[in-house]
């Protein structure tokens, strides 16, 4: 089954579509996204989607991604669709022309662990030639706005004199680890867009997402909570792969969509903003707990191979103040127990 077809996440995504914004702005206008497929990218599609089909938004999309396999598979429903189309392209090369697009959305990205260690390069060149190729287009298209997708992991590890990053602070990061491509490359990544800002006046606002988790994460993805909400879903018991302290900010990918809109549409010309829900601040091991019980098996303790482990984040604590967020008037909708039984349900169905 598709998951656009799943009555949970179907509700999802209405209830996402038919928030108090102002959506006439997106009317008639053209939206290319990078990253298509991921899990921010593809739950953002869907509620476009939905708001063309339901609301005649007549919102033009351009997704792109590399794998037209991956892509049918996921966008399928929306192939043949006016409003919708699929290109495949390396973002580290320069983007055909594709004529006039009104807002870049540079959500192409390594985003787990397994990969951050087995293409370290591909990380860091997605993150600094793909972000370079997107705004020198929009520059040259006049292109309105460009969302940068930055990350929690831009702030390193905590020093352990605040309980909460915001957006001005800074903690450490070993730069010479082939583990801080991601988190670096990231923060050039912002340099990027404050450069183009500077020297060729491109608009652009940066959204900084804490963890995200739900129905959309990819069959390969690597990170902790995605491998325990599998394993809860097939039935089997949580591997933890740590002591499972490490003290977190995570955000239901649907409404990490929804923020994505908002930064797009309110957030203020040249801010970064942490995106998280201050209602799903939690342990790795109370999380693998959760998810345990629900599916009436146990946690245990397993150690990481070595690929793995390299990929592995050293922060232990990395809470995100989403005050400036929310400001614009953006609030998570789910929070961690829904959203884990929401996800668990939805993948045992599709």
């Amino acid at each position: 089954m598709n998951i656009t077809t799943n009555n949970i996440y179907l509700l999802d995504i209405q209830n996402a579509a038919a928030q108090s914004i102002d959506w006439q702005r997106l009317s008639g206008k053209t939206i290319l996204i990078s990253g298509a497929t991921g899990m921010i990218a593809s739950a953002l599609i869907d509620i476009l989607m939905h708001r063309n089909e339901h609301e005649q938004q007549n919102t033009n999309i351009i997704a792109v991604s590399r794998s037209e396999e991956k892509a049918k598979q996921r966008f399928n429903q929306y192939w043949d669709s006016e409003y919708f189309t699929w290109l495949s392209h390396d973002i580290t090369q320069q983007l055909p022309e594709l004529g006039k697009v009104d807002y870049i959305l540079h959500a192409a990205s390594n985003t787990h662990p397994r990969a951050y260690a087995t293409d370290p390069i591909g990380t860091i060149t997605a993150n600094v030639q793909g972000t370079y190729s997107l705004l020198d287009y929009a520059v040259k298209h006049k292109c309105e706005r460009f969302l940068f997708f930055s990350s929690v992991e831009i702030y390193g590890e905590n020093r352990g004199d605040v309980d909460k990053f915001d957006e001005k602070y800074f903690g450490y990061i070993d730069c010479n680890t082939t583990r801080a491509g991601y988190p670096e490359s990231k923060r050039l990544g912002e340099s990027l867009c404050n450069a183009f800002a500077a020297q060729c006046k491109q608009d652009f606002v940066i959204g900084r997402f804490s963890r995200v988790y739900g129905p959309t994460m990819m069959a390969d993805d690597s990170k902790a909570i995605a491998q325990f909400i599998r394993k809860a879903a097939a039935g089997e018991d949580i591997v933890l792969k740590s002591e499972g302290t490490q003290l977190y900010s995570y955000t239901y990918v649907v409404d990490a969509a929804v923020a994505a809109l908002y930064l797009l549409l309110y957030g203020q010309t040249g801010e970064a903003y942490n995106v998280a829900d201050a209602e799903s601040d939690i342990m790795l091991k109370d999380l693998a707990q959760i998810l345990a019980m629900s599916a009436g098996t146990k946690v245990v303790f397993e150690l990481p191979d070595v690929v793995e482990k390299a990929g592995y984040s050293t922060a232990t604590k990395a809470i995100l103040d989403a005050s400036k967020m929310e400001q614009l008037g953006w609030k998570a909708q789910t929070h961690m127990e829904e959203g884990l039984a929401k996800t668990v349900k939805i993948l045992k169905e599709s």
